[in-house]
C-alpha cells in the first residue's frame, strides 16, 4: 500500500528498571474503553473501533456504455455512489506473558465496492443489489517468541491479499480510482495462515498457506490444492526512509468444478485439470521518503497462469508531495500489458464477479490483447473548516482527480460495451470503442 501520510517514527524509551514499566505500555490506548488512572490494567483497554464512509463520482461524459472500462470499484460512470461504509474492531498484538502476544481484527464493508471484494462462502451471496455487504477481515493475530530475537507474527483467518500497492480501504490508496495491477492481477482476499518471521531488525520473511484468491473450502473453494506466498521484506532502511519487498505467490487458482452454461455465458469450471495447472504472481514494491514533504514509490506486478494462458504485468510509479499540512498532491503513472486479453475484464451486473467465483455462468466483456497506459493526478484536501468542527470524531478528506487511460498498441477498448448476439457470433470483445478514456473523479471520505 502507498499511504497518504507517513508520520515521523516515534521512539519509546524502555526503562525496565522502572517498577511501573510494563510491555503493555508500548500498546496505544484504545478509543472504546478508557483506562482510569490507578485502576488495574485490562486487556480490553487497547480495543479500537474505526468507521470509514466513502462516497464519490467517476465522471466520464464520453462513455456510451455507462461504464469506465478497466475498473472494479469505480466502474459506474457519472453516478454518485456510496462506495464504502467500513467498520472495524481492532486490538493490537499485546503481551500475555512469556513473550507471547495476542490481538485480532474484525472488519466489514457495505457499499458498491463490496461487489468486487467478496470471499466465496463468507456472506458472498447475502445481497444481490449494487450495494452489498461483506466481511473483509476476521483474523486472530499471535506473536510467538520462537527462533528469532524478534519472534514470529502470525495471522489466522480472513485477510487481505499481500501483493497490493493500493489497498481496498479508501485511505489505503492515494486516489479514488485504482491502478490496473491492483484491480486485476493481485489477490483481493485469502483465508489461511500467514506468518512473518522477523529475521533481523530490518529484514522479514513472509510465509503463507491459504485456500485461494477470494475463495474458502469445499464447494466454495476453487480446487483441492493449497496456495501461498513467499516473500522477503526490508523495512526502515536508510534511517527509516526506505522500505521494499519482493513477494511471490504460487498455486493453482482454476476452478475444478464442471462447466455450466446459460445462453452465451459459461462458468469458470474446467474440471480436474484445474488441480494441477499453476498460477504464478510476483510483486516488487519500493517506497522511499525523499524528505518530510516528498515520497515516491515504484511497484511491479506480474501474473502467469498455466491454465488460462493469462500473461499480464504492470509497472506503476507514485509521487506524493505535501503542499501544506492540509493539501497533498498525488501523481500516478502506469503501464500495464495484458498479453492475451484475459486479464482486464468488465463484469456485467452486480453479482457477476461473485458468480465467477462460485462457478456459475457470468456475463462480461473484455478487450483484445492491449498495452494500457494511465496517468492520474489529484490532491488530498483536509478542509480545516470542517475538521475543526468534528475534532475528536475523525477527519474529513476530499480527493478530486483527473485521469487519462490510453491503449498504447492501437486497440479501442474504452467507452463502449460488447453485447454478444448471434449476429456477431456471441463475441464479448470490444473492438470499436475509443483508444483513450479521459475522466474526472472525486470522492469524499470521513474516517474515524
Amino acid at each position: 500500500m502507498f499511504p497518504l501520510n507517513l508520520p515521523p517514527k516515534k521512539k519509546i524509551k524502555k526503562n525496565k528498571g522502572d517498577p511501573f514499566w510494563h510491555p503493555q505500555a508500548l500498546v496505544p490506548a484504545g478509543n472504546i474503553f478508557h483506562h482510569k488512572p490507578g485502576a488495574p490494567y485490562s486487556y480490553w483497554d487497547s480495543l479500537e473501533g474505526h468507521l470509514t464512509f466513502e462516497s464519490g463520482i467517476a465522471g466520464n461524459p464520453w462513455t456510451t456504455s455507462g461504464r469506465n472500462f478497466g475498473q472494479y470499484y469505480d466502474d459506474r460512470a457519472n453516478t454518485v455512489t456510496i462506495n464504502q461504509i467500513m467498520g472495524s474492531l481492532f486490538h493490537p498484538v499485546e503481551d500475555v506473558g512469556h513473550g507471547y502476544g495476542i490481538g485480532f481484527t474484525l472488519e466489514t464493508l457495505y457499499g458498491s465496492d463490496a461487489r468486487f471484494d467478496p470471499t466465496a462462502g463468507i456472506a458472498s451471496d447475502a445481497i444481490h443489489s449494487v450495494y452489498q455487504w461483506i466481511p473483509t477481515q476476521a483474523h486472530l493475530d499471535v506473536k510467538f517468541p520462537w527462533l528469532f530475537k524478534r519472534g514470529i507474527d502470525t495471522q489466522i483467518g480472513l485477510m487481505y491479499g499481500q501483493l497490493d500497492s493500493e489497498g481496498t480501504p479508501a485511505l489505503a490508496r492515494p486516489f479514488y480510482t485504482v491502478n490496473y495491477a491492483t484491480d486485476y492481477i493481485s489477490p483481493f482476499e485469502t483465508v489461511g495462515v500467514s506468518s512473518t518471521l522477523h529475521i533481523t531488525r530490518t529484514m522479514d520473511i513472509l510465509l503463507d498457506i491459504d485456500a485461494g484468491d477470494s475463495v474458502t473450502f469445499g464447494r466454495y473453494g476453487n480446487n483441492k490444492r493449497p496456495k501461498g506466498y513467499f516473500g522477503l521484506l526490508w523495512n526502515d532502511l536508510l534511517d527509516g526512509r526506505l522500505d521494499f519487498h519482493i513477494i511471490g505467490r504460487f498455486g493453482p487458482e482454476g476452478n475444478n468444478g464442471p462447466t455450466y452454461r446459460s445462453g452465451p455465458w459459461t462458468s469458470a469450471g474446467v474440471g480436474p485439470i484445474a488441480n494441477d495447472k499453476m498460477q504464478y504472481n510476483g510483486d516488487f514494491l519500493l517506497r522511499y521518503r525523499i524528505n518530510n514533504k516528498t515520497r515516491v514509490a515504484l511497484n511491479g506486478t506480474f501474473l502467469l497462469d498455466d491454465l488460462t494462458n493469462e500473461d499480464a504485468f504492470g509497472f506503476t510509479s507514485y509521487l506524493a508531495y505535501d503542499i501544506n499540512p492540509l493539501l497533498t498532491f498525488n501523481a500516478r503513472a502506469e503501464v500495464f500489458r495484458d498479453n492475451n486479453g484475459g486479464a482486464i475484464v468488465e463484469y456485467v451486473g452486480p453479482t457477476s464477479y461473485t458468480r465467477y467465483l462460485i462457478n456459475r455462468p457470468y456475463p462480461y466483456y473484455a478487450a483484445p490483447p492491449t498495452t494500457y497506459g494511465e496517468l492520474t493526478a489529484g490532491v488530498t484536501y483536509k478542509p480545516e473548516f470542517i475538521n475543526k468542527r468534528i475534532k475528536g470524531y475523525g477527519k474529513f478528506f476530499l480527493r478530486p482527480e483527473i485521469r487519462i487511460d490510453k491503449s498504447l498498441n492501437g486497440t479501442r477498448p474504452f467507452n463502449k460495451a460488447a453485447i454478444p448476439t448471434a449476429a456477431n457470433n456471441y463475441d464479448p470483445i470490444v473492438r470499436d470503442g475509443t483508444n483513450n478514456m479521459l475522466w474526472f473523479s472525486c470522492d469524499a471520505v470521513w474516517a474515524y
